[in-house]
């Protein structure tokens, strides 16, 4: 009786470290970034519209195949990058909630995206 007493401490401790090893393997697997490529050519997002998934960190690669600078740059997203012309660049996104995003090249307004989030 003295040795199931005894046990009870011992598996109720790695019962909990078990879950919590779960739960942060869980946790650390949803914020992985997902990178999404997009390219300005012509004074245009390629493409236009990207989707991510909800509730995920997101890593947008942006490649400037253009011959003058842009700034990449969202009030919802709260990002804003510039990257010189014919380079590339990274922009991180935190994790969002399902919705619209759009996103444009502060240098030349007409020049217009979104980000859908599912």
């Amino acid at each position: 009786m003295k040795r199931l007493a005894m046990l009870s401490p011992i598996l109720i401790i790695v019962s909990l470290l078990g879950t919590i090893l779960l739960c942060s393997s869980e946790n650390l697997r949803a914020q992985e970034r997902a990178a999404i490529a997009i390219a300005v050519k012509n004074k245009r997002f390629e493409p236009a519209e990207i989707r991510g998934s909800a509730n995920r960190p997101l890593s947008i690669q942006v490649k400037n195949l253009d011959d003058a600078p842009i700034e990449f740059e969202s009030v919802s997203l709260r990002v804003e990058k510039v990257i010189a012309a014919g380079t590339a660049g990274v922009v991180n996104v935190r994790a969002l909630a399902p919705g619209r995003y759009e996103f444009f090249d502060d240098f030349h307004p007409q020049t217009r995206g979104v980000l859908i989030v599912q």
